[in-house]
């Protein structure tokens, strides 16, 4: 089954780039994701237009994080890739004239709906600050098991 897994790349790029001393080119950042640098400019694009990242143009330009990390949850950037589906299965008819059809949509559609407020005030509660201080964390631990 085919995911997005936009937001999960959003994420990655951002804690690289909160990591980086300066800005990050979109062909650096594609590299990071292994992906096309046009794909991240894409997305670069919808994060500046949420006022969360912004664009340094010229000779050593690239994107930079221009929201403090401790206010940016994953909700908020969910909600600057234009709220894309959280749930990728759904009804197979959705008007169905079978009654046991209806009955099979509204606990699934009632359950789905339950499940998405969950996640979703879950997701405005991690912040990307959360998320580079795992980072750290992990990071420390491989450096102390190498040492």
């Amino acid at each position: 089954m085919k995911r997005d897994s936009r937001l999960s790349s959003v994420l990655h790029a951002l804690l690289h780039m909160a990591e980086h001393d300066g800005p990050m080119t979109s062909e650096t950042l594609g590299q990071c994701l292994g992906t096309n640098p046009v794909v991240v400019r894409r997305t670069m694009g919808l994060l500046r237009d949420a006022g969360l990242v912004t664009a340094e143009r010229g000779h050593a330009g690239g994107w930079r994080i221009s929201a403090d990390l401790a206010t940016v949850s994953l909700r908020r950037l969910h909600e600057a890739l234009g709220e894309p589906a959280i749930f990728a299965i759904g009804n197979r008819n959705e008007n169905p004239e079978c009654l046991v059809e209806q009955s099979v949509n509204a606990a699934l559609e009632g359950t789905f709906a339950e499940a998405e407020t969950l996640l979703l005030k879950r997701f405005a509660d991690v912040t990307l600050a959360d998320l580079a201080k795992d980072f750290a964390r992990r990071h420390a631990e491989r450096r102390a098991v190498k040492e």
